[in-house]
């Protein structure tokens, strides 16, 4: 973890008194990140290993097999490791947990960070996550804040907590004058079929939003 955050970007950031360093990405996140690679990397596939690539916009982190779980659904279902051993390992190092919040931390952190959402992808026998520079809202297009939107949902969600209009203008760093704007990404989510109305009969300010799989 020094290693990658020795090369990682940074900004400095001027406070009250002092000047401190703060690095593009959070430093919790990448280290859920690569614990989740070691632990769940599938072994049978020879000729290769995690890969950790840094590039001026994002934070590529893949490793070799397919989750046994759906990506789209990594934020609430516990993962399923191939290695219990590597697993249980980490877990005495500090580096991972029993119950598997690591994609919970990543996706809060992300948020705190005012991060576009992070990127959970398959490709061919291997997966991938990545994690994205600093964007503000007018920067993100509309995947972009779909996406934004759907893991917002389930971290609220598996945090028993709602999502509304205002918890979302929060997670985009966003005031109350732009609730349009922000009930326009909410009504693109559930067009997706991503996120939906907790309760329709609600009346418009008290409506709260779950994810399709609630």
């Amino acid at each position: 973890m020094g290693n990658i955050n020795s090369l990682l970007p940074s900004n400095e950031v001027i406070g009250s008194v002092l000047r401190k360093t703060v690095t593009m990405y959070p430093e919790i996140a990448v280290r859920e990140l690569v614990a989740n690679a070691i632990i769940h990397q599938d072994l049978s596939i020879t000729g290769t290993s995690p890969m950790i690539e840094i590039f001026s916009n994002r934070l590529e982190i893949t490793n070799p097999g397919v989750p046994l779980v759906d990506v789209i659904r990594f934020l609430d279902i516990p993962p399923r490791s191939r290695n219990e051993s590597i697993a249980a390992l980490m877990r005495r190092m500090g580096f991972s947990e029993e119950r598997g919040s690591g994609i919970d931390k990543v996706v809060l952190q992300t948020e705190l960070f005012q991060l576009p959402a992070p990127e959970f992808v398959i490709i061919g026998d291997h997966t991938r996550a990545t994690l994205f520079s600093h964007k503000n809202f007018n920067e993100m297009n509309t995947e972009e804040r779909i996406k934004a939107c759907y893991m917002h949902c389930c971290l609220k969600y598996v945090s028993s907590m709602p999502m509304n209009n205002a918890s979302l203008r929060a997670r985009f760093n966003l005031g109350e004058e732009n609730s349009a704007s922000t009930s326009r990404v909410i009504s693109q989510t559930i067009k997706s079929g991503l996120i939906r109305v907790y309760d329709a009969n609600a009346n418009r300010k008290s409506l709260r939003y779950i994810p399709f799989w609630a």
